[in-house]
């Protein structure tokens, strides 16, 4: 039985190739299907034959009994269970951790105001900056345009698992929850001791049970480009695509820019989000201004 119970769990490198084997069928990898399987996927002598290992050998990976294993031996065994890269540089940091570092106490990410002023310049399209553990610091007024039917729009993944509103909102939810999902995983890797991560894991293992499914799954992801697919209750249907940048001066932050495709019908959607969020402000400007 798999006991990864977050992102800190004791061995993470066998709870992620447990994972991976079970998504892989013999017919996947060009081996034959012969006997009765009592379990998913591939058989633990099945990938280290794809490796070149021995079954003794890979079953040490498995159980964290083999601390140091080289990098052309991690090398065979991503070919084996085909991983892309983004799942071979997980596989890298759980397989080869840094020393453990020293319990601190939970930092507190802030976005610069220089970052904060840029954001505001951008009044055409939604744009938001997340944190390691998928936090939201800061956004536009237009992407709390977008967000605005949420309960509480303070994590993507409080946000996907936790507010009823997230499955109207998300026109493919099943997309939406796998893609965070990923990416937390990700971000647990690079830092398995991260305070933050930990509460948040611990929280949405308790609270979700579509997200405790997903994390076991180890799938990983970064966030770069993507088209996404919402609902919104104010205009309707958008299709908006994504760019990722990474925040120089605050490396574990990530710009998020959403913009439609021209002359479409989520261009013209966007717009008038835009519009409907300048009434409204201007509408309590008003209001304030006249108590």
């Amino acid at each position: 039985m798999d006991t990864d119970k977050g992102p800190a769990a004791e061995n993470a490198l066998g709870g992620f190739l447990r994972a991976r084997r079970a998504q892989l069928r013999p017919e996947d990898t060009g081996l034959p299907t012969t006997g009765r399987r009592r379990v998913p996927g591939l058989r633990r002598e099945e990938v280290a034959t794809l490796a070149g290992v021995s079954t003794d050998y890979y079953m040490r990976l498995e159980q964290g009994r083999e601390r140091h294993p080289s990098r052309q031996i991690l090398e065979a065994v991503a070919r084996a269970l085909q991983l892309d890269d983004a799942a071979v540089a997980h596989l890298f940091q759980v397989a080869t951790p840094t020393t453990r570092r020293t319990r601190r106490a939970l930092r507190v990410e802030r976005v610069a105001p220089p970052l904060r002023r840029l954001l505001d310049t951008w009044t055409t399209t939604p744009a938001f900056v997340l944190g390691h553990a998928l936090d939201v610091l800061a956004g536009n007024r237009l992407a709390s345009a977008l967000y605005a039917g949420f309960a509480h729009s303070d994590n993507l993944l409080r946000m996907t698992f936790l507010d009823p509103a997230a499955r109207g909102f998300h026109r493919d939810w099943d997309r939406a929850a796998e893609s965070t999902v990923a990416t937390l995983r990700r971000a647990a890797g690079i830092d398995p001791e991260d305070i933050r991560l930990r509460e948040l894991v611990g929280e949405l293992s308790l609270k979700s049970a579509d997200f405790r499914d997903l994390w076991a799954r180890h799938d990983v992801r970064g966030k770069t480009r993507e088209a996404k697919l919402f609902h919104h209750p104010q205009v309707g249907d958008l299709e908006l695509h994504y760019e990722a940048f990474t925040v120089n001066s605050a490396p574990t932050q990530q710009l998020i820019v959403y913009q439609a495709e021209p002359g479409s019908t989520s261009a013209d959607a966007l717009s008038l989000l835009g519009s409907l969020s300048a009434d409204s402000v201007h509408g309590r400007n008003t209001t304030r201004g006249t108590d």
